[in-house]
């Protein structure tokens, strides 16, 4: 039986980064993980994979539309749609080669297999059993499907099915209009398939700005992508080959029925917790079944700690770092960190969508006497030169302390330079702050700047 200091559950980015920061602060660790390769769900069917595809396709888009007026002439390049699966599976190993590196590189062990906790501060892999004085939960998610849809990963799929389709379909229905649905609807419909989203809510990306969610949807729609909104799905079913959705809408109630090759089932994700054994620990768990924790993410079983997906709070991976790192400060003596207020989210799309802090209808629903100062992309030059002048920088201040509460970009390299803001936010900086920036031109950023000055007597190039 080997003994460690901690064993972390899961190698995805908040497993393998809380891993890594253990090791560097003396610890001794291993981590279980039962998949071919490390990374998790993001780097082996999610993130990485996803942005491959999209980087492709966006080419593919720039060839098709932008290239000749910028004087490239000649034919558009075909899709060779084997090879594009090839450049993600590529593109995949590359990276989670790299996590392999580092656990070697910061003396990981890697304990090969599905783990369980057959009791505090003993995990089972395997036929072995072995010791920590502390384990961290950090089995992250698995998709979320409707009564009515069963995914088969072929006709009816998942966002992991939707990665490696053998072939391009010629019609895709896609159910939910939240981040999954819309990057991979965005892939599917550069290639040239007919896009069909269908959304139970009234905007898409809910819970996003509502001026964000209204000039998405336009523009997605001038790419080619057709929304139902307002409408439940009833069921989804396959057969031959071929899929239907049914869905009612629900101003009316009348039922209709959409035809499709394929189907991508994007509502969300769920805590993966199966087969750890947290029943009969006396685990407690959250009304939406994820592991309860306290402000130390540590969970009602004394030694045993919980971070990422299987916890309250947005399912990112960047959210899941944080924690992993902030829980290893905690193991080893001293104070873990994690501000909750500043965590952006970004879709990757073209146009990129970024996020940070809360909304403009939030902060009014707290009471919030709030200003905006929004800046149009159209107004800057760089944005112009690569064929995005649509969208805009939105900043949301207190009225009357000026300091930067929430902000939202829709353009180009939007999920670069979000992180301005975040800063700002992270040290309590005012829009005037970030107004009296000198900013380079020509950059995206200068739009962050002249929507920081729309909060005081005006932007210049508005």
């Amino acid at each position: 039986m080997a003994s460690y200091d901690v064993i972390i559950i899961g190698a995805g980015p908040g497993g393998y980064v809380s891993a890594i920061r253990c090791a560097q602060l003396g610890l001794k660790t291993a981590v279980v993980e039962g998949r071919d390769t490390l990374g998790g769900t993001c780097l082996n069917v999610g993130c990485i994979p996803s942005k491959a595809l999209l980087h492709a396709t966006h080419m593919l888009h720039e060839a098709e539309h932008n290239f000749a007026s910028m004087g490239l002439k000649g034919k558009s390049p075909s899709v060779d749609w084997k090879q594009m699966l090839t450049f993600k599976d590529e593109t995949i190993g590359q990276n989670t080669g790299g996590i392999e590196f580092l656990f070697k590189k910061n003396k990981i062990d890697w304990l090969k297999g599905w783990g369980s906790i057959p009791e505090a501060g003993k995990v089972k892999v395997g036929d072995e059993t072995h010791e920590a004085k502390h384990i961290v939960i950090a089995s992250g998610s698995a998709p979320a499907t409707l009564p009515g849809v069963e995914i088969d990963e072929k006709t009816i799929v998942s966002s992991t099915g939707a990665l490696e389709l053998s072939k391009i379909p010629k019609k895709l229905v896609v159910i939910g209009a939240g981040v999954i649905g819309l990057e991979l609807g965005s892939v599917y419909a550069r290639l040239g398939s007919e896009v069909t989203v269908v959304e139970y809510m009234d905007a898409i990306t809910p819970g996003m700005d509502a001026d964000v969610q209204r000039t998405f949807k336009r523009i997605l729609e001038k790419q080619g992508l057709t929304f139902v909104m307002g409408a439940a799905v009833q069921s989804a079913t396959a057969a031959k080959g071929k899929a239907s959705v049914t869905y009612k809408t629900k101003k009316d109630e009348a039922e209709h029925t959409v035809e499709a090759d394929v189907v991508l089932v994007a509502t969300g994700r769920k805590p993966f917790v199966e087969g750890l054994g947290l029943d009969t620990l006396g685990v407690e768990m959250t009304p939406r079944g994820q592991i309860k924790t306290d402000a130390r993410w540590a969970t009602s079983v004394k030694g045993l700690y919980a971070i990422g997906d299987v916890i309250e709070g947005p399912m990112l991976a960047h959210k899941a770092e944080d924690e992993g790192m902030a829980v290893a400060e905690e193991l080893a003596g001293k104070h873990g960190h994690v501000n909750y207020g500043v965590i952006p989210g970004v879709v990757y799309t073209t146009p990129e969508v970024a996020t940070v802090g809360k909304t403009e209808a939030q902060l009014k629903e707290d009471g919030t006497k709030v200003k905006v100062g929004k800046f149009n992309f159209m107004g800057n030059a760089r944005a112009k030169t690569v064929h995005q002048g649509e969208g805009f920088v939105k900043i949301i201040a207190d009225a009357e302390t000026d300091r930067i509460l929430g902000a939202a970009i829709i353009g180009p390299a939007a999920g670069d330079i979000i992180h301005e803001l975040c800063v700002a936010m992270e040290f309590g900086a005012s829009a005037e702050d970030i107004a009296l920036t000198c900013h380079a031109h020509p950059t995206y950023s200068e739009a962050v700047r002249e929507a920081a000055l729309a909060c005081g007597d005006g932007a210049i190039h508005a």
